[in-house]
């Protein structure tokens, strides 16, 4: 998995190892990885997630191998 911007600051690390069981979605592994780092939790509403550099919904299957980044919002100009 990979953290973006803030949300790396706040986990203290850009990559993380998550397995991923049968049948997981986006949002399973989410709340896995933000039981793990509760820091990560006033995110969560605006987060953009991809999965295997597309852009996916939190519905979506993950596979064993892939991965997923978590986005959080930007600003600038």
């Amino acid at each position: 998995m990979l953290l973006f911007a803030s949300l790396a600051e706040r986990a203290g690390t850009r990559r993380l190892e998550v397995p991923v069981g049968e049948g997981e979605t986006v949002r399973d592994i989410r709340d896995r990885v933000v039981a793990r780092f509760p820091q990560l939790a006033p995110a969560v509403p605006t987060l953009m997630y991809a999965l295997n550099e597309e852009y996916a919904r939190e519905d979506a299957a993950v596979a064993a191998g892939s991965t997923l980044a978590l986005i959080p919002p930007v600003s600038g100009g």
